[in-house]
């Protein structure tokens, strides 16, 4: 996911239409950002709620930075970052709370 926020900044950076910049930078970001903090976060043998939180953030952070890199890369429609973005927000609130799990 990092790897690809790195491609998608540089893609923005340097080929990119005026008009396209910001979305592209806005996908870089999250995924990014969100690849750190998976690399960070994920362990082995990790309790089901933090693997699931985990794996909600790895989702979410592809389709949000997908669906807005088809938009501008593809010609397509960005109508489902929103709901990567929800998966992003669900898997951030899941690993706060799996502290809990017993």
């Amino acid at each position: 996911m990092a790897g690809a926020g790195v491609a998608l900044a540089a893609y923005a950076s340097h080929a990119a239409a005026d008009a396209d910049r910001a979305v592209l930078q806005a996908a870089a970001v999250m995924a990014f950002g969100h690849g750190v903090a998976i690399a960070a976060l994920a362990r082995p043998r990790m309790p089901r709620v933090a693997a699931l939180a985990v794996g909600l953030l790895l989702a979410g952070s592809l389709v949000f930075a997908g669906a807005l890199a088809w938009r501008v890369l593809g010609g397509g429609s960005s109508a489902a970052a929103p709901f990567g973005g929800g998966m992003m927000i669900l898997g951030w609130l899941l690993y706060a709370a799996s502290p809990l799990e017993d």
